[in-house]
C-alpha cells in the first residue's frame, strides 16, 4: 500500500471520529464557542507538530507570497466551512450534517478536474454520482 492511501485512511478514522466526540463536547456550548475550543487545541497540535517536528522555518522562508496567499485563502475556506458545519451539527443529527457535508467531496472533484486538470475517469465520476445521489436522498423531504 501506498504511504499516501495509508494517511488517507488514517485521516478518514480520525474524522469519523470527531463529529461525533464534537457533538458531545458542545452540549451546553454555542456552536462558536465549541468551534473556538477546537480550533484552539487543532491549532496548537498543527503548530507544535510544524515547528517541532519538521523544517517550518526554513520552508516558510523559501516559499513565494503566492503560495501563502492561496494557503491564507484556504484557512478562510476552511475556517468558514467550519464554523457553518458546527451551527448544522447543533441543530441537527451529525450522521446527516456529516453526510451531506461529505458531498463536498463532488465540488472537490469538479474543481481539481477543471483548474488542476487532474484526470477524470468513470470510476471517480461513478464515486461522484454515488456520493451525489446519497445527499439528494438525506436531504429530501
Amino acid at each position: 500500500m501506498e504511504k499516501w492511501i495509508l494517511y488517507a485512511i488514517i485521516s478518514m478514522l480520525f474524522a469519523g471520529l470527531t463529529s461525533v466526540i464534537a457533538k458531545f463536547g458542545m452540549k451546553d456550548l454555542s456552536s462558536d464557542t465549541a468551534l473556538a475550543v477546537r480550533t484552539a487545541v487543532v491549532f496548537s497540535i498543527v503548530i507544535a507538530n510544524a515547528f517541532l517536528f519538521r523544517n517550518a522555518f526554513v520552508e516558510l522562508q523559501q516559499t513565494s507570497a503566492k503560495n501563502l496567499m492561496f494557503l491564507a485563502i484556504s484557512g478562510i475556506t476552511t475556517s468558514l466551512s467550519w464554523i457553518f458545519y458546527y451551527r448544522a451539527m447543533k441543530e441537527g443529527q451529525v450522521s446527516y450534517v456529516a453526510s451531506i457535508d461529505k458531498a463536498s467531496i463532488v465540488v472537490t472533484l469538479l474543481l481539481s478536474f477543471i483548474i488542476l486538470k487532474e484526470p477524470i475517469t468513470g470510476k471517480l465520476l461513478a464515486g461522484a454520482a454515488f456520493i451525489l445521489t446519497g445527499m439528494i436522498i438525506l436531504i429530501w423531504k
